[in-house]
């Protein structure tokens, strides 16, 4: 199976600014994996605004969360350029599919279990990351088993985040924990969902096949 058939489908791919990123990055001699690894920097500060938005003034936590949001759109940004310098730049190493892979499970983690922290609803937020890489397990189980990835949702990677990034913004201005418990839920719902599409979805291929 070719790369381009196991890249996740994105419109942003294809964007301007994505392209100029990524030629940037090529310039500076940025490998993939050294891209990939940010993104566990990028979670591990999210991680960390979340824990620390509960303490002190408003303004603390309104400046957490913003920038907690911040923090999840540039790991999605460094989840579409480093496959971009990979495989349009053509800086791919032979260890790229370990980094391409692990470091989105530990950032889900981070987010995850951060956004639990913030909400004062820690197991919430490790069930939502429990789910959120289950969704992977069964795509990269369908891969392993010969099919094409499944990147169906409701809730895939690019969804999650979006719906993560939005409740962070709002629980910034309106009711914090309350907004992020109310996401994370979401969250959860969503992931389940996936999960089962992703399985049913696998199951008749495996009995088809």
């Amino acid at each position: 199976m070719s790369d381009a058939e196991n890249r996740r489908p994105l419109t942003s791919r294809n964007s301007a600014w994505a392209a100029r990123l990524a030629s940037w990055a090529v310039a500076k001699s940025l490998t993939p994996n050294q891209i990939s690894q940010a993104s566990m920097g990028f979670a591990a500060l999210g991680f960390a605004l979340y824990a620390l938005s509960p303490h002190g003034p408003d303004i603390l936590q309104i400046l957490c969360l913003i920038l907690a949001a911040a923090a999840v759109q540039a790991r999605l940004v460094c989840n579409l350029i480093d496959g971009m310098v990979a495989i349009e730049g053509g800086k791919g190493a032979k260890d790229g599919p370990f980094w391409n892979e692990a470091p989105d499970r530990v950032s889900d983690l981070l987010f995850l279990t951060g956004a639990g922290l913030a909400a004062h609803q820690p197991a919430l937020g490790l069930l939502a990351a429990s789910l959120a890489i289950a969704t992977a397990y069964i795509r990269e189980l369908g891969r392993a088993e010969g099919f094409p990835p499944d990147f169906s949702g409701p809730l895939a990677k690019p969804q999650r985040m979006a719906v993560l990034t939005a409740g962070t913004l709002l629980a910034a201005f309106y009711a914090g924990e309350w907004t992020l418990t109310v996401t994370l839920w979401i969250l959860v719902a969503g992931a389940a969902a996936t999960i089962l599409r992703r399985s049913w979805t696998l199951i008749q291929k495996l009995k088809t096949r």
